[in-house]
């Protein structure tokens, strides 16, 4: 007896092209979904940043065109007291204002991370510093510090006639200093207040809850929970206002422009001077190239701060 056999109505799924293939590899496609975001990295940071490092081993001038010296400018600054001068400076304001900014910008996100009247408003209050262009705020501390215009200088010999000249800020060395590091202060407060804010509000209350219930003081609770929990985010955040307060360039160009007598340049400002003011591209981009440690610096703590905290909770290291 023969068995009919049934016929196949399938149809046939076609193959498909090579095309169709590529998108559906993964490495690819992960690639050109990063292909626009490297071309900008490209075109704005890594093609400036290597131009610099060459123009940092030439004598380059504007309007004409230079030769290589090799390590001659970086030779000439380790004999040049105005950029020691920098350096210091540089890091001098960027400790303190980091340790400022990082002091007052705790004690607002703990204050705010409570209950109190009208939280959102003062969040909004606080984030205006961070929202005001840069040169506003500079122009806003010119005016502040200007010995004649000043409203310090105004209460304290027109009104309060506890002094009877005008608060002299700009004019010598370590007044114009400090008023630099606190307007710098004043301006970074925000972004350290809320991004700390934005860290304790993910913290679990039932940790405090089972602190308190254990008899732990405000100190405790801050020393063994809110400090090892936030040690992250206040890594990452630390790093970020160190890379802004070194390489400042806004507020202190607007302000001072590196006086007096030179004594307020950072870093940036003096590359500044010496490459565009003065004409000096090979000069000017050696002094910006000798930044990149520092900030290399800063990145590297950063790092072993998160590692050291992935250590300590148990979790391998990427």
């Amino acid at each position: 007896m023969t068995v009919a056999t049934m016929p196949d109505w399938t149809r046939a799924r076609p193959q498909p092209n090579w095309l169709a293939r590529l998108f559906d590899h993964k490495p690819f496609l992960v690639f050109m979904c990063l292909l626009p975001a490297l071309g900008l990295l490209l075109v704005f940071l890594t093609y400036p940043l290597g131009l610099g490092i060459w123009l940092s081993f030439t004598d380059t001038k504007i309007g004409g065109a230079g030769k290589y010296v090799g390590l001659d400018n970086f030779e000439y600054l380790m004999e040049d007291p105005q950029f020691w001068s920098a350096v210091f400076y540089s890091v001098f304001y960027t400790a303190v204002a980091t340790i400022g900014k990082f002091a007052l910008g705790l004690w607002l996100a703990l204050l705010l991370n409570n209950h109190v009247p009208f939280k959102s408003l003062l969040r909004a209050i606080i984030l205006l510093p961070w929202i005001v262009p840069t040169v506003l705020s500079a122009l806003a501390f010119w005016w502040l510090y200007d010995p004649q215009f000043s409203i310090f200088s105004y209460l304290a010999v027109d009104v309060l006639h506890i002094r009877e000249k005008p608060f002299d800020f700009l004019s010598t060395i370590w007044p114009a200093r400090w008023s630099l590091i606190a307007a710098n202060i004043w301006r970074g407060i925000p972004f350290v207040a809320i991004s700390l804010l934005a860290g304790l509000q993910t913290i679990s209350p039932s940790l405090y809850e089972a602190a308190l219930l254990d008899g732990s003081t405000a100190w405790q609770r801050f020393r063994f929970i809110t400090f090892p929990l936030l040690l992250p985010i206040l890594a990452i955040v630390m790093t970020f206002s160190i890379i802004f307060t070194f390489t400042d360039f806004q507020l202190v160009y607007a302000i001072t422009r590196g006086g007096p007598l030179n004594s307020t340049h950072l870093m940036a400002t003096l590359a500044f001077q010496r490459g565009i003011s003065g004409g000096e591209l090979g000069e000017g981009a050696a002094i910006a190239v000798a930044m990149i440690p520092f900030l290399i610096a800063a990145t590297l703590f950063s790092y072993f701060a998160l590692a050291r905290r992935k250590w300590q909770q148990g979790e391998a290291n990427d």
